[in-house]
């Protein structure tokens, strides 16, 4: 028999946040992470995480929250952490973890506490176009989103007035694979990386260990890897693709376990992490530990499948209308990673939007990094 699981959190949860998990959600059992449970009848903040995260990711902005006045929902989401009941197999029907069924995965949620809306949905990284399309979707339930680190570029777009203009060209170009192997240090993206099968086994039988993996990994892509200093991409052309790290950019020979290790930070830098201790980053890799990280690519791959891509295109046109704000980090390269993404959010895509927040001291994790100043944001937007 398997060992039973600690508590969640090795006890690090502050006493205003409860774990616990809810049966019968869209065919989960999921585990989430509660605050502001004390008293009913208080609005609803649903927080979802991104990758290679978790629930626990929330635990320094949920007593705020909390304390401000909302009930506070932070989901393992599905294929992560101790929420079960999806296959998180390479081999699995991609079709529950498209974004639409996402979106149903949020609905039967926040039904299940009883709630008919939530005041906002809260997204990071790849919790942020979960985020968006609850808001696309049901703009009735969602009434707010709040979209960090990952920008939304907005819904797919059909062919227009096409029926009677002359055939366009339909010779592709080179794919941005093929821009990146062309070039003279041959790279590779890491989406795509994340799409292949040896993924989740570079990573999670990573050889400096799963522990070393994360603390290299979350220090990469940090205020404190003081390279960190993103800019906007005049394009998607391989050299200026090249300009970003490697933990977004990678040698094409290599996987992210080998593209993480250079930066592995000192013993200094690591006991003056305030944002991430050793046993904060020791809740990572036990729980990562038990689960892989297969269930959190399966995210990535669902844009290779062209059911799901197809499924997105009955909301084409579509924008946010909801009010919206965007967090992410000054530090961060998400938000320039996709050339022209963050214009077109800021212009097409959210037609209400309230702010876009660049918090100094953090990189990608920033509501780890600097979470007063993540919660001054939110609760001044709400």
């Amino acid at each position: 028999m398997s060992e039973p699981m600690p508590p969640y959190g090795d006890g690090l949860l502050p006493d205003t946040i409860r774990s616990r998990t809810v049966a019968s959600i869209n065919g989960l059992s999921v585990h989430l992470l509660e605050a502001g449970f004390e008293s009913r009848g208080r609005p609803l903040l649903l927080l979802l995480h991104g990758f290679p995260e978790l629930a626990f990711s929330w635990r320094k902005v949920m007593p705020a929250l909390a304390a401000a006045g909302y009930h506070v929902l932070a989901p393992d989401m599905r294929g992560y952490g101790r929420t079960t009941g999806s296959d998180n197999s390479y081999d699995a029907d991609l079709l529950p973890f498209g974004l639409i069924n996402m979106v149903r995965d949020q609905l039967s949620l926040i039904a299940a506490f009883g709630y008919t809306h939530a005041d906002a949905v809260i997204g990071h990284d790849a919790g942020s176009p979960v985020a968006a399309w609850c808001a696309v979707t049901r703009p009735d339930v969602f009434r707010r989103v709040v979209l960090m680190s990952a920008p939304f570029a907005g819904t797919p777009v059909l062919p227009f007035n096409t029926a009677n203009a002359p055939p366009a060209s339909t010779a592709p170009g080179p794919t941005m694979d093929e821009r990146l192997a062309a070039l003279p240090r041959p790279r590779k993206y890491y989406q795509h990386y994340y799409c292949t099968r040896e993924a989740n086994e570079n990573m999670w039988r990573a050889r400096q260990g799963l522990a070393a993996f994360f603390r290299a990994y979350y220090h990469f892509k940090s205020a404190d890897w003081k390279a960190n200093k993103p800019h906007p991409l005049r394009d998607a052309s391989g050299e200026q693709l090249a300009q970003m790290p490697a933990y977004y950019i990678m040698d094409r020979d290599q996987g992210m376990a080998e593209s993480v290790a250079p930066e592995m930070p000192s013993t200094a830098e690591v006991a003056a992490c305030g944002w991430l201790t050793e046993a904060e980053l020791a809740v990572y890799a036990r729980e990562y530990g038990c689960t892989g990280f297969q269930g959190g690519l399966q995210h990535y791959r669902r844009s290779g499948d062209p059911r799901l891509v197809d499924e997105l295109k009955t909301f084409a046109g579509r924008t946010i209308d909801v009010p919206s704000l965007f967090i992410s980090g000054t530090s961060d390269w998400g938000v320039y990673q996709t050339p022209g993404a963050q214009e077109a959010m800021r212009t097409k895509a959210c037609t209400d939007m309230r702010g876009f927040t660049l918090i100094e001291g953090a990189g990608h994790w920033v509501q780890q990094e600097q979470p007063e100043k993540v919660c001054e944001a939110i609760l001044g937007f709400l």
